[in-house]
C-alpha cells in the first residue's frame, strides 16, 4: 500500500531553467505535510505536477495509489486544490461559486456541509456578496470550501495564506487542523517560515530542491550551533560589520534582530561580547537562542 502521497524522482525544466530536481518524498495518511520556501523554489511546478494539471520530464508521483499520469481522472475526482492565485468566479456569489463546485462533483452543500460548516459558517451571512468584493481572509475561506465540498481525500494548498492578513492566516491554520480529524491529507506549501510549526512534518525546497524533510522539532532539535540573537539600534551598520568579520560563520536580519552564528562554534556569550568591543560596533544586545525552522533553511543554504 502507497501512502496518499508519493513521490518518485520528479523533475520538471521550463527550456534552461529546471524548476524541480529530482523530488521525492512521501506524505502519511491524515498529516499536514507543509513544504516550505521562497517564491520560485519550485513548490507551484511540483503542486501542479500532482494534480495533473503539468506533465513531469522524469519521474513518477501517486496520489491514493493512482499514477499522476495514467490515472489523471481519477486522481481529479478524488483531491481538493486551492491555487496560490484566487481562481473562483468573481462575478457569481458567495454561495453561487460553492454550489457550482458541489454540482461538478455531484453532490450537494448540504450533503456536506458537516465538512465545511466551521470555514462557511463565517462567510455565509455574505452567501449573497459577489466573491469579487470579498476580502482577502473571506476568499481563502471561501476558496478553501470550495475545495471541500466534494469531501476530497487529499487536500493540495499552493501558499493560500499569501496576502492575508495575520488574524486570518492563524484561523486558516486551525481550520487545517480540525479537517485532520475527517483523515483528509494535506499537502500545503508556504513562503512563510512560522506556518512551518503548525506542520506535522516539512520538507524545505529551493532551486527545485529539496533540503531536508523532518518534522518541525526535529529539524530544529538537531541545529549543531549555538547561535545568538542580537538587539542594536544600528542594525544596517552593526549587520554589515559582522558580515566582513572574520569569524562570521553566518549572520542575517531577523524582525528586529540579528541572528548570529560564529565559526568558533565552543565560544562563549561572554567571548563574543569581548570580540565585538574590539570592532567598533554600534551599542547592541546579545543572548543565546534557541534555532528556528528559519535558522535551519539558512544553515542549508550555505
Amino acid at each position: 500500500m502507497r501512502p496518499p502521497i508519493d513521490i518518485e524522482r520528479i523533475s520538471k525544466s521550463y527550456e534552461d531553467i529546471e524548476a524541480l530536481k529530482d523530488i521525492s518524498f512521501k506524505v502519511n495518511q491524515a498529516e499536514i505535510f507543509g513544504l516550505i520556501g521562497p517564491d520560485g523554489a519550485g513548490k507551484t511546478s511540483l503542486f501542479r505536477i500532482l494534480t495533473t494539471l503539468l506533465l513531469p520530464d522524469t519521474g513518477d508521483a501517486y496520489v491514493q495509489g493512482y499514477h499522476i499520469v495514467k490515472d489523471y481522472k481519477k486522481i481529479r475526482n478524488i483531491i481538493g486544490y486551492m491555487p496560490g492565485r484566487f481562481s473562483l468566479y468573481q462575478d457569481l456569489s458567495v454561495e453561487e461559486n460553492l454550489s457550482l463546485f458541489a454540482s461538478i462533483f455531484g453532490t450537494t452543500i448540504e450533503e456536506n456541509y458537516e465538512l465545511v460548516k466551521e470555514i462557511y459558517s463565517q462567510i455565509e451571512p455574505f452567501k449573497d456578496r459577489r466573491a469579487g468584493q470579498l476580502s482577502g481572509g473571506m476568499k481563502q475561506k471561501l476558496a478553501l470550501s470550495c475545495a471541500l465540498i466534494h469531501k476530497p481525500e487529499v487536500l493540495f494548498l499552493d501558499e493560500p495564506t499569501t496576502g492575508v492578513d495575520p488574524v486570518s492566516r492563524k484561523e486558516f491554520w486551525g481550520m487545517l487542523k480540525n479537517l485532520k480529524a475527517y483523515g483528509i491529507t494535506i499537502l500545503v506549501s508556504t513562503p512563510y517560515m512560522d506556518e512551518a510549526n503548525m506542520c506535522d512534518k516539512i520538507g524545505l525546497i529551493q532551486n527545485g530542491e529539496i533540503l531536508s524533510i523532518d518534522t518541525p522539532g526535529k529539524m530544529t532539535k538537531n541545529f549543531d550551533r549555538d547561535i545568538y540573537a542580537i538587539k542594536t539600534a544600528q542594525k544596517h551598520k552593526f549587520l554589515l560589520s559582522l558580515k566582513s568579520y572574520e569569524n562570521t560563520h553566518s549572520v542575517f536580519s531577523f524582525g528586529d534582530s540579528i541572528h548570529y552564528i560564529d565559526k568558533r562554534n565552543e565560544i562563549t556569550e561572554s567571548e563574543i561580547r569581548s570580540s565585538f568591543s574590539k570592532m567598533e560596533l554600534p551599542e547592541f544586545k546579545i543572548e543565546k537562542i534557541k534555532p528556528t525552522v528559519e535558522d535551519c533553511f539558512m544553515e542549508l543554504m550555505k
